[in-house]
């Protein structure tokens, strides 16, 4: 990832921010602009993928608090750049918006699956990482009238029959298709014989899981989480630590699966944002991140705060890659 040395303009910025406070007022008539005036226009907040997925809602969210706070003093509009897994959306961020940070981009690890499997010419490296907020953990869900009660009969046939069970999901390669084989490796099935069926998102997978299309499908709790509360699908088991949420749905530890898994969703600066800028942009987050607004938010989604900053973030982002590539040439997607 790219990083700049102005340290002593960041110092100068940080010292500015510590003379207006941050008490945690909910109304903070918006922050102090930078030595060059920034943000001096709208920011825009790119979701790299259709209306109505994790990334649509994260940005949307995002400006939601943004906006009802006044924290960054200029409107905020959410623009759509869907397909490929997000990989459209980066090349478009990349390309067309470099030195342009009124536009920000929110991504995630679905993002460095697709980069991979779409053989993309850009990287997120070439961006500019600003925050990780937060953590979605996945959801494995069947029809309503699925006749699998529990995830555990769902994961006997899964190990009988592995190419029977038919999942929907989001992009190949992307946090669904790798909770499937992580699944698969835990249950001691070759992830190679998943028979996933990838979709462009959230939304579809779930019209696919409802209509009883497909066996089963795994999505993110909160994205998700309204058609869980119908009489169209069901959840059978969540990949978090413990039991969450109003419905305590059983965790795939419970079934004996050694596994759990959260989906991150972070907020990305085109290339060449410069140190200033990029710190008032960290601090823009840190205050969206302290409001009671955005927590109420993280509670009401049940996404879990993962909020993650500096070389701290870098690394994290360095050890995902790497893990996410582990897995793909394990289901077989990359060689």
């Amino acid at each position: 990832m790219r990083r700049s040395t102005d340290t002593c303009s960041v110092a100068m910025l940080f010292m500015a921010f510590a003379v207006i406070g941050c008490d945690g007022d909910e109304s903070s008539g918006g922050l102090p602009p930078t030595a060059s005036g920034f943000p001096g226009r709208p920011i825009t907040l790119i979701a790299p993928a259709n209306p109505g997925g994790g990334w649509d809602q994260t940005a949307r969210q995002v400006r939601q608090v943004w906006t009802e706070m006044g924290i960054l003093g200029v409107p905020v509009e959410v623009v759509n750049r869907g397909g490929a897994g997000g990989a459209i959306g980066l090349a478009d961020f990349v390309t067309r918006h470099r030195n342009t940070p009124s536009t920000l981009m929110v991504f995630g690890q679905v993002m460095l699956g697709a980069i991979r499997t779409n053989a993309s010419a850009v990287s997120l490296e070439e961006t500019v990482p600003l925050a990780r907020l937060l953590n979605e953990y996945q959801v494995v869900a069947v029809p309503a009238a699925s006749p699998y009660q529990t995830i555990e009969e769902l994961i006997e046939d899964f190990r009988d029959r592995p190419e029977a069970i038919s999942w929907a999901g989001g992009s190949a390669g992307g946090i669904d298709h790798i909770m499937i084989g992580l699944m698969a490796e835990a249950a001691g099935v070759d992830p190679r014989r998943i028979n996933y069926i990838a979709h462009s998102g959230g939304g579809e997978a779930a019209v696919a899981v409802m209509g009883g299309h497909v066996v089963a499908g795994v999505s993110g709790l909160g994205e998700w989480g309204a058609h869980l509360g119908s009489d169209r699908m069901r959840a059978l088991a969540v990949s978090s630590p413990e039991r969450v949420g109003e419905r305590r749905i059983p965790t795939l530890r419970e079934s004996g699966l050694d596994l759990e898994l959260a989906n991150w969703r972070a907020i990305a600066a085109p290339p060449e944002t410069d140190a200033e800028t990029r710190a008032w942009l960290v601090h823009a987050l840190e205050e969206l991140r302290a409001s009671a607004t955005w927590q109420a938010i993280l509670q009401a989604n049940q996404w879990e705060d993962s909020f993650l900053t500096g070389s701290a973030f870098e690394q994290f982002l360095v050890d995902e890659a790497e893990t996410t590539d582990a897995m793909l040439l394990a289901i077989g997607l990359i060689e």
